[in-house]
């Protein structure tokens, strides 16, 4: 009664913490500008089963994207285990649905304990490829400190769980061996049960073995439910709604601002009222991003959503010839630059100001200007996150609200202005070259 009791309190301080945590972030994505994402529901569902559940975008490069597979489905597969071992802590019982699902529970375990030995060898070696091999893309300065220690401590709570889950089943194993000449005939454990635990004669000492093992297990859950929150490692739950809700249009595409558009329908049109479609003491809408709240709900969950891999930073064209442009970087920015301003809000209202913003003090001018609106970024995200977005919209804060740009784009803008090309000749001569 009393393991109970500990551990539903166990389970209501875990789950409560985390929703807690949860509900923050929920609070922070919808602090940005309101963007529709509704249509075309198919294309969406099928978009998240193939980029999110399928993994299909990761398999561009397969030993990565295997290993990462094999950790993926650990983690999905193994939750159905979490809900024997919380029936077992409410009830008090012993692997409760055991009789009820005789051999089809004795695959389902086994299923799990192989998932969970592929899981080891691929968190294994991605230790090995950050701090052993150092992959360029793994080893930049926007990860240095934190990120690092974050993709590190993510690793080692993985083998942490993994050893745990093979103490319980181990320990069961051993103890099943001694009392009654039987096996649970798991895969894995029923080798591994007789060969770290078939010395111990003892069925106690056996059983409190198991127990650390079923303790530990359901522990580190709970401490790596309410880790997330603070982790890059949210894109576990994140990655679903953010390819659900991904920008569905043909890469290139850019969206026109809404307060241009509207201004442009005023001045064709001769019979419009501009000042009547804006309440008395209105503020006039922001030309772009300066800050996260200026950014669409979308670009906030996408830099919630953000793994750090670095596969976007590795193929961006500006970021292989120097320029200080890194589209990681540009979206954790964007995350840590929301968490402080939604702390903010929360602490101070909705009017909060630090005096700080995302373009000039976590994202500088140079950053978004080297940018070649290539898309490469976009593409190679595993869960499609567009960092483009975000960097066009610091543009066009700049362009728009400040007036800045580089020298070398005011001549085209010029021409682009007095003569409708980026050329400087007269309209006139525009089709010239189809004479040459």
């Amino acid at each position: 009664m009393m393991s109970s009791i500990v551990f539903i309190v166990l389970c209501l301080v875990g789950f409560g913490f985390a929703t807690w945590n949860f509900l923050k972030i929920r609070q922070n994505v919808l602090l940005g500008q309101e963007i529709d994402r509704k249509g075309d529901a198919a294309a969406r569902w099928k978009n998240m089963l193939l980029v999110a559940f399928g993994q299909k975008k990761m398999f561009s490069r397969p030993i990565p994207a295997l290993l990462h597979f094999a950790l993926y489905a650990a983690f999905v597969i193994t939750q159905i285990e979490l809900i024997e071992i919380i029936v077992d802590g409410v009830t008090g019982s012993h692997r409760f649905f055991q009789n009820a699902l005789g051999s089809f529970y004795t695959f389902l375990i086994s299923f799990i304990e192989f998932l969970s030995v592929a899981a080891l060898i691929g968190t294994i070696a991605f230790l090995a490829r950050r701090n052993l091999l150092k992959l360029p893309r793994l080893t930049m300065k926007e990860l240095a400190g934190w990120p690092k220690q974050d993709a590190n401590l993510i690793l080692i709570m993985e083998i942490v769980l993994v050893t745990f889950i093979f103490m319980m089943n181990g320990a069961d194993e051993a103890s099943l061996n001694l009392t009654a000449n039987a096996s649970n005939g798991f895969l894995i454990s029923q080798f591994v049960g007789p060969l770290f635990f078939g010395g111990i004669s003892s069925t106690e000492t056996l059983h409190i073995l198991e127990q650390i093992g079923w303790w530990g297990h359901i522990i580190m859950v709970f401490a790596f439910l309410n880790y997330l929150p603070y982790s890059k490692h949210l894109h576990i739950i994140l990655a679903f709604p953010n390819t659900f809700y991904a920008n569905l249009n043909p890469k290139g595409q850019f969206t026109n601002l809404e307060s241009v558009t509207n201004e442009v329908k005023l001045m064709l049109d001769p019979n419009a009222d501009p000042y009547a479609a804006a309440p008395e003491g209105a503020v006039p809408q922001r030309f772009g991003a300066k800050d996260v709240n200026d950014l669409t709900w979308k670009n906030l969950l996408d830099a919630y959503s953000c793994t750090e891999c670095g596969r976007c930073t590795s193929s961006c064209p500006a970021n292989m010839t120097g320029k200080l442009l890194s589209p990681r970087k540009i979206m954790m920015a964007t995350r840590d630059r929301l968490e402080e301003y939604g702390a903010g809000v929360r602490k101070n209202g909705k009017d909060f100001q630090d005096g700080k913003s995302l373009l000039g003090d976590y994202i500088s001018e140079e950053e978004i200007w080297a940018c070649t609106s290539c898309n490469a970024c976009v593409q190679e995200c595993p869960i499609n996150i567009d960092p483009l977005s975000i960097i066009v919209d610091l543009r066009r804060y700049l362009v728009m609200e400040e007036s800045k740009m580089p020298v070398e784009l005011t001549g085209m803008l010029t021409n682009i202005e007095n003569n409708g090309a980026p050329w400087q000749f007269s309209p006139n001569d525009r089709l010239n070259w189809k004479d040459e």
